[in-house]
């Protein structure tokens, strides 16, 4: 699932700074001099400054989010949620602040992270898009931790922002399920929010106990790391 539009501002910001690396360096034709000094492009002083470029649109960019009304949210009876795992916690974040599923892709770091959770950037199509850690985000445990013999496949979702699509990786994505909005709200109610960071609640789901995310708390921290 892509939301184009997004996307579509990312290259033309990703042309704006002029994605050489992709024209004449390592994911071009190689033609750039630079090359022989630098072997990657992201070693060079050039990908550098515009990653750092990319980084303060966010600060610029602040999209106003389109709410829906109340009287489309009396007809819901179901709310779509993507659950995720980090290391041993099951999450729950909603799908309208989701973009895509990706592949795991190379995280490249930077010489000066603007703050604990910034990971880097990732290479999304040829567009540079913010890396940030949800573990440290969230204050979780970074473990990885799975039954022996489980086959995991880790990913990357890319999230809306509000200044722009962030990507986060994952240690696993079970998929998108539809919640009973009575389960929901039973959950917000329970007071078990209060004690972990961004979040709603606390449901039982398949056998675990999944977190709930508050997106738009967890939206405005992603911000806040970005600018």
């Amino acid at each position: 699932m892509i939301a184009s539009d997004t996307f579509s501002v990312t290259r033309e910001d990703a042309q704006a700074i002029d994605d050489c690396w992709n024209r004449i360096g390592i994911h071009g034709d190689k033609s750039c001099p630079l090359l022989i000094e630098h072997i990657h492009c992201r070693n060079c002083a050039v990908y550098s400054a515009a990653a750092t470029r990319l980084l303060d649109r966010y600060a610029l960019q602040q999209e106003d989010r389109t709410q829906v009304s109340s009287a489309v949210e009396s007809e819901v009876k179901t709310r779509s949620l993507l659950m995720f795992r980090l290391g041993e916690e099951w999450l729950g974040l909603a799908t309208r602040s989701l973009v895509e599923v990706a592949p795991l892709q190379a995280i490249h770091s930077l010489p000066h992270q603007r703050s604990r959770a910034l990971l880097g950037v990732a290479n999304v199509r040829g567009a540079l898009v913010a890396c940030l850690s949800l573990v440290e985000l969230l204050g979780l445990d970074g473990v990885n931790s799975v039954a022996p013999g489980t086959r995991v496949m880790p990913r990357m979702l890319i999230i809306a922002a509000h200044g722009g699509p962030v990507v986060v990786p994952v240690d696993e994505v079970d998929g998108i399920h539809a919640i009973d909005e009575r389960i929901l709200d039973a959950a917000s109610r329970s007071g078990t929010q209060a004690t972990a960071k961004y979040t709603r609640g606390v449901l039982q789901f398949k056998g675990r106990s999944l977190r709930w995310l508050d997106e738009e708390q967890l939206l405005s921290a992603v911000t806040r790391s970005l600018t």
